[in-house]
C-alpha cells in the first residue's frame, strides 16, 4: 500500500522559500503570481493492506518525525 503525505506550513507562518520562489518568478517575467507557498511530498510504501490502519500508522509517524505540527499541516492520502 503506498501513502502520500503532503506538508505544508501552516496560514500565518513566513515562508521565506515560497517569497523567493515568488521573487524568481517575478524576475523570469511571470509579474501575477501574488504568493507562493512551498512545502514537500512524501511517499511511503507500506506492508499494510488495511486503509484505515495504514492512514492511522502514518498519521502517527507524521505526529511524532514527518510534520512539525508546531508550524506545519500535513494531509494523508492511502491508495
Amino acid at each position: 500500500m503506498r501513502a502520500t503525505v503532503h506538508v505544508m506550513l501552516k496560514n500565518g507562518v513566513l515562508d521565506p522559500q515560497g517569497e523567493a520562489v515568488r521573487h524568481a518568478l517575478g524576475a523570469l517575467g511571470f509579474g501575477g503570481v501574488e504568493s507562493v507557498r512551498q512545502g514537500k511530498v512524501i511517499e511511503l510504501d507500506l506492508a499494510e493492506t488495511d486503509p484505515a490502519a495504514a492512514r492511522a500508522a502514518v498519521s502517527e509517524m507524521c505526529e511524532k518525525l514527518l510534520a512539525n505540527t508546531t508550524i506545519e499541516s500535513y494531509r494523508v492520502e492511502i491508495a
